[in-house]
């Protein structure tokens, strides 16, 4: 092996800090060179990227509804593996991560990528302060030491020559996680979009600039034209703490989550 990737998609910096912290590990361990793809961005996701025997690439999403975000997979079905090793990482908001991580792998080894190792990680959700609050901590970062020696012993010994890597997940996937109002009706919150505080704003343009589908307007920074994927990047990243949803099944669902799933989820390494 010559080279390890870190390729991910991390809205608000939870995915990246575990991606990146495993491949960190993998360089130094295995003496290799480094390189990055970070597809949060759309151009980037114009990109043809391709892979061989000689790189590891550690691979990240977040989980959205319970699977891979549907908006990644056209990028994530264009990567060339041709037999390079592959982790997959998905990053959950504290209540379930479902199907995501076997449709990630499944995707990667349909890319011809050989999977030595995976795991489904506890970041802070996307849209709340407080399911998953602080994670990735101490003890998350430890549990990815463990899974790190793993693969490392895998590699070294070549193991993933005969070894398949086997992960938790129904097959076929279940369905998108669907909210529910207070009567248990499905709710649908694909078209809510945040609004925005002028008399916060100061129109710095940093919410156009980092939103992953382009969609806000970087000269009118309160319109979003384009489809939002509840990343929550604009609001938890912005200056001045403008951004914000206000829609009542949007809100209603949060605190719904909030309430039902407030234990400590644990992270799951294979």
């Amino acid at each position: 092996m010559k080279k390890v990737w870190s390729v991910y998609f991390s809205g608000t910096g939870t995915t990246e800090r575990v991606v990146r912290a495993l491949a960190t590990m993998l360089e130094k361990r295995l003496e290799l060179e480094r390189g990055e793809v970070n597809f949060t961005f759309k151009k980037n996701r114009e990109k043809k990227y391709s892979f061989s025997k000689e790189d590891i690439v550690v691979v990240g999403t977040p989980v959205i509804a319970g699977r891979v975000p549907n908006l990644l997979l056209e990028f994530l079905r264009s990567l060339e593996g041709d037999g390079a090793l592959a982790i997959p990482i998905v990053m959950f908001g504290n209540r379930d991560y479902d199907d995501a991580l076997i449709e990630l792998k499944d995707i990667l080894e349909e890319d011809s990528f050989v999977v030595v190792g995976a795991g489904a990680f506890v970041g802070e959700h996307s849209f709340s302060t407080k399911l998953g609050a602080g994670r990735p901590d101490s003890s998350d970062f430890e549990i990815l030491e463990t899974l790190g020696e793993r693969i490392i012993g895998r590699v070294k010994e070549k193991r993933y020559l005969s070894e398949k890597i086997v992960v938790k997940g129904e097959k076929p996937y279940r369905w998108y996680y669907q909210p529910r109002d207070s009567k248990g009706n499905p709710i649908d919150i694909r078209k809510v979009k945040p609004k925005t505080d002028m008399a916060l704003c100061t129109n710095c343009g940093y919410c156009a600039e980092i939103c992953p589908l382009s969609s806000i307007e970087k000269d009118s920074v309160d319109v979003v034209s384009g489809i939002c994927m509840k990343c929550c990047a604009c609001v938890k990243r912005c200056p001045q703490k403008a951004k914000y949803f206000d829609d009542e099944n949007f809100i209603y669902h949060k605190e719904e989550l909030e309430l039902e799933y407030s234990r400590r989820a644990e992270v799951e390494i294979f």
